[in-house]
């Protein structure tokens, strides 16, 4: 295959074109074992190397300090909405969220059946088209944990920077931004991502969390949803998903040859910057979404003057080779995900097939 498409899905997403390549040269038989990787037991020592590098390259990438634990675990984000009040929250005490969307709404449904929950803020009142400004003495310092959703890839809303939650334990899904940006994982006690956006593909969950935090689930709580357990099994308590892990290692390898996680940081500010510079130039489109909150992974936009053209626009950029520009089911609209691997050239090319959209239906 030598024509790749421009890629803009929110997840399942767009792959590294040199990661898919190595995996193709490797996958019929890896490291000369005479087998693919995904014949082989993750005991084996093949697989342990593969996902000790893995881990390792992760640790390098996000600075991850020895306080936390890296799993790599299944179920998605959706099971970790379950596991976390299940493994961290306190008897007595309340957890303080910020809601920020549909993938918050999702968590607050899980945390609800665990404990307490404090709603601190909401950004539902303006369809979520904002993150809501908390200051530290809005949380409750005897909260068993603060929780955020760091990007939101529906309502395309992106916290720029984490709150102060005075000295509450702060918990992110960070699913579709994780690697995208420089981050303090010590700030975090808890961090959880699903693979499919901005790691490796489907069927892997990324889990960093501090070792101490861990320690509060009570031992009757089912082996398989302790963290402890996966802590103790370095991830292999069960068969892992196997070439999964193998795929997130590769995306490490590539991540650290573009310079590691500050390079790619620039590369993510420059190209969301050129496509909002678009659409605000543009009486034709306009970002539903507060300019001091847009996401730098998930772009959401409309057309302003005639909302159905946007059917016409998401079938005649698929003809023409970009894919994935329809906005969520649940909100409609057009959305481009430009995540870590989605290459500049594409967001190039999406603002020209906006300009010439825009050109042919003024």
């Amino acid at each position: 295959m030598t024509k790749r498409i421009h890629n803009f899905s929110a997840g399942p997403a767009a792959l590294p074109l040199a990661v898919l390549e190595k995996a193709q040269s490797e996958i019929v038989n890896f490291m000369d074992a005479g087998m693919s990787l995904m014949e082989m037991s993750h005991r084996s020592k093949e697989f342990t190397q593969v996902i000790e590098s893995a881990e390792s390259a992760c640790r390098r990438l996000l600075n991850v300090p020895d306080t936390h634990a890296i799993l790599f675990l299944q179920g998605g984000a959706s099971l970790q909405f379950s596991m976390v009040p299940m493994n961290i929250a306190k008897s007595g005490q309340s957890i303080d969220l910020i809601n920020t969307g549909s993938w918050s709404k999702k968590a607050i449904k899980e945390f609800k059946k665990e404990s307490e929950l404090n709603v601190l803020a909401s950004s539902e009142d303006k369809n979520f088209s904002y993150i809501p400004n908390v200051d530290s003495e809005s949380f409750n310092k005897d909260a068993s944990f603060a929780y955020i959703t760091s990007n939101n890839t529906i309502a395309g809303t992106q916290w720029q920077s984490f709150p102060n939650t005075n000295g509450v334990p702060l918990v992110a899904d960070m699913s579709s931004d994780i690697f995208s940006k420089r981050i303090n994982v010590a700030d975090f006690g808890l961090i959880f991502a699903g693979a499919q956006k901005n790691i490796g593909p489907s069927g892997v969950t990324l889990v960093i969390v501090d070792k101490k935090l861990v320690e509060r689930a009570d031992e009757a709580l089912p082996t398989m949803l302790q963290y402890r357990t996966h802590i103790k099994a370095e991830s292999l308590y069960n068969t892992p998903p196997t070439f999964g892990i193998y795929m997130c290692g590769l995306v490490f390898e590539w991540l650290e040859a573009q310079g590691g996680v500050a390079a790619i940081e620039e590369i993510n500010n420059r190209k969301s910057a050129k496509l909002y510079a678009a659409i605000d130039a543009s009486d034709f489109y306009i970002s539903p979404v507060e300019t001091s909150s847009r996401s730098k992974m998930n772009v959401v936009f409309r057309v302003r003057h005639d909302e159905a053209l946007e059917a016409t626009f998401v079938k005649e950029a698929t003809a023409a080779g970009l894919s994935g520009l329809k906005g969520h089911r649940s909100v409609g609209g057009l959305r481009a995900s430009i995540y870590n691997a989605c290459p500049e050239a594409s967001v190039d090319a999406l603002i020209d097939f906006m300009k010439a959209f825009e050109k042919a239906n003024r």
